[in-house]
């Protein structure tokens, strides 16, 4: 028996919120700002790894201009 190991490729809003440490409103807040991307698949909001990064890396380039 062969055992494959499957890599999700799609967040749902709590997991992300979960990731960033934020709450679920605030991270539902970014989503449907479109600070943080996603689409809608269904009824739900489905996002990238790469979107997340895309948000954290935005972030962390605007803390950096504030401090110089």
């Amino acid at each position: 028996m062969t055992t494959v190991a499957v890599t999700r490729r799609w967040h749902t809003t709590a997991e992300v919120a979960e990731m960033l440490g934020f709450g679920l409103s605030k991270t539902k807040a970014l989503v449907l700002s479109g600070e943080i991307r996603s689409v809608k698949v269904g009824r739900n909001r489905r996002i990238l790894p790469e979107w997340i990064d895309e948000y954290v890396n935005r972030c962390v380039s605007e803390a950096e201009e504030w401090a110089a």
